[in-house]
């Protein structure tokens, strides 16, 4: 039985082993050797900042409500003292 095992886990190591090697070998197949690209010259550009116009900061009580109200759940179960 621990023979048994012990070739079990042989087998799964010696399997798990060739895979992370046929990752490595792949991932070096499929990588190039070419130079990286010419770099292009950047450009800078400025902008100007556009005047805001203040806006209202006051709520319009009652209008405008995307929230629905909050209700809580009913109680289903009877306490100890019911």
């Amino acid at each position: 039985m621990a023979t048994n095992r012990l070739a079990r886990r042989r087998i799964s190591a010696a399997v798990g082993g060739g895979a992370i090697i046929a990752m490595i070998g792949f991932t070096a197949a499929c990588s190039s050797d070419s130079d990286t690209p010419e770099e292009t010259p950047t450009t800078t550009t400025t902008t100007t900042e556009v005047s805001l116009t203040p806006t209202e900061k006051s709520l319009n009580p009652g209008g405008g409500v995307f929230t629905p109200p909050v209700t809580a759940p009913q109680q289903t179960v009877e306490g100890p003292n019911d």
